[in-house]
């Protein structure tokens, strides 16, 4: 099964190299949800059984909340894409075969990520996640979207080159103790935590810190993102803020167990929150200015990182749950919305918010549905990330953090402001034809195409605020006892 997840993808890109055009959509959206569905197979044996391992590959429960947010964004994004395309590309065969060969293959490097059962094979996905998606953003053929590609790769490849040292590090710190042939397995190494030299292990957690955290966009070194993901195609930008970020999360979560288990938690938790606060803060502040609506989604991206780190900061069992609940919660949303603003690129053909104007009229399904995923972006009930930031600040106030729950608090509010002032502007105001502009745009839907993933993930938004599945609370439960030291 594990295998399966992997191959399946690469399949559907081989495919998409071979097979005739109009074949290829069919392909990706059916290998994504063949992805999707072994995933959520996954589930009971995570969240109640011992991992799920095979040969180098390896699916604990917080591997699999991981895997569960890629592969949802996999499958929605296939649908959405076919609708995009066609709105986008016409009928351009070679853009569509290149668009979807890639497309897969960075699902497949960003769901080998949580399957890799050492620190090596985890840094091997993570760079081969930055190859491909350098290639999607400059996609696009223009000289803005080859700029941002270049910036990335740039930026992120240095990134990865700080997290290969860290990974050196934590060799050498196991070798002392297991031996120079051990494989850095992460169960390997978590296990002999407490007898690992302090000194490469401290080194080697604040490396992959700071070289991870490029890729997940933490503040200082999230200068590539805002770029990237306003330049690239739409459907790219909903995985590159909904799953390469967590992704990358993901491998700076498995390092802070190592370091956690060697050199206890105090050292870690400063780290990730002063990660975590400075990039809130500051993508908190840039969402006020934005006048690019996807510039604005990846400044909130930078945001949500931000308390991700806090939260795992924090430490306490709650905080840990509202963690794993908001990588998910976040995928749906922030997969959402990108989704909306790319209705509205192709609706009005402009990105600047101040050409949008009456989205609420123009676009009866889209325009709400934006509407929704901008309120759960700003953490406003029902919705999960509302529940999972709760759970955090909850946590942080448990554990006695109370001026780092408090600067939460700030932070988000902020960014409320920033996202649904423009918002505002986008949907409710008077729409062009209303003040006789000689370029009206016609009222309705751009393609269903569109609009069913929009509202599938704000249904699972709603569910996963009201009500998370049992089996999905439990692994939520199992995977924060992970994260907090206990088997």
């Amino acid at each position: 099964m594990l295998a399966a997840i992997l191959v399946i993808p690469l399949v559907a890109a081989v495919a998409a190299a071979l097979l005739p055009a109009r074949r290829v959509p069919a392909v990706t959206i059916a290998a994504a949800l063949a992805c999707l569905g072994l995933v959520i197979a996954l589930v009971p044996d995570a969240a109640h059984g011992a991992p799920v391992e095979a040969s180098y590959l390896r699916a604990d429960a917080v591997s699999v909340i991981f895997l569960l947010a890629t592969a949802f964004l996999y499958a929605i994004v296939a649908v959405y894409a076919v609708g995009y395309l066609r709105a986008e590309h016409g009928d351009d065969a070679r853009y569509a075969r290149r668009f979807h060969a890639l497309f897969n293959l960075f699902a497949a490097s960003m769901l080998a990520a949580p399957l890799m059962s050492s620190l090596a094979l985890l840094w091997i996905a993570v760079e081969v996640t930055t190859v491909v998606s350098a290639l999607l953003v400059a996609l696009e053929g223009t000289d803005s979207a080859a700029e941002a590609a270049w910036k990335y790769v740039m930026v992120a490849s240095a990134g990865l080159g700080l997290a290969l040292l860290a990974t050196i590090f934590l060799y050498y710190a196991g070798a002392q103790v297991l031996g120079e042939h051990f494989n850095l397995a992460i169960t390997a190494l978590i296990t002999a935590g407490p007898r690992l030299p302090h000194a490469p292990v401290l080194l080697a957690f604040l490396l992959a810190t700071l070289g991870y955290g490029t890729k997940a966009g933490l503040v200082p070194v999230h200068t590539w993102l805002p770029d990237a993901h306003s330049e690239a195609a739409t459907p790219v930008s909903a995985l590159l803020s909904g799953a390469l970020l967590a992704t990358s999360f993901y491998a700076i979560t498995r390092c802070y167990e190592v370091a956690a288990a060697t050199l206890g938690s105090g050292i870690p938790r400063d780290a990730l929150l002063a990660f975590g606060v400075a990039s809130l803060l500051l993508a908190s502040l840039y969402v006020l200015g934005q006048r690019d609506v996807k510039r604005l989604l990846a400044y909130s991206s930078v945001e949500h990182m931000g308390i991700l780190a806090i939260g795992v900061s924090f430490g306490s069992p709650v905080a840990l749950a509202g963690v794993l609940l908001h990588v998910m919660a976040h995928a749906a949303a922030k997969g959402g919305a990108f989704m909306g603003a790319g209705v509205f690129r192709v609706k009005y053909h402009a990105k600047e918010v101040s050409a949008m104007r009456g989205g609420l009229q123009i676009l009866p399904w889209s325009g709400p549905l934006f509407l929704m995923t901008v309120f759960a972006l700003s953490a406003l009930p029902p919705s999960g990330i509302f529940r999972s930031e709760f759970q955090i600040v909850a946590g942080g106030l448990a554990s006695g953090q109370h001026a780092a729950a408090a600067v939460l608090v700030a932070g988000v509010t902020v960014a409320f402001f920033g996202l649904t002032t423009s918002a505002t502007q986008v949907l409710m105001t008077r729409p062009a034809r209303s003040l006789g502009a000689a370029a009206a745009v016609e009222r309705g839907e751009p393609s269903a195409w569109l609009v069913v993933p929009m509202l599938v993930c704000v249904a699972v938004l709603v569910l996963l605020g009201v009500h998370p599945p049992g089996e999905l609370s439990d692994l939520i439960a199992r995977g924060a006892a992970q994260l907090g030291g206990r088997p």
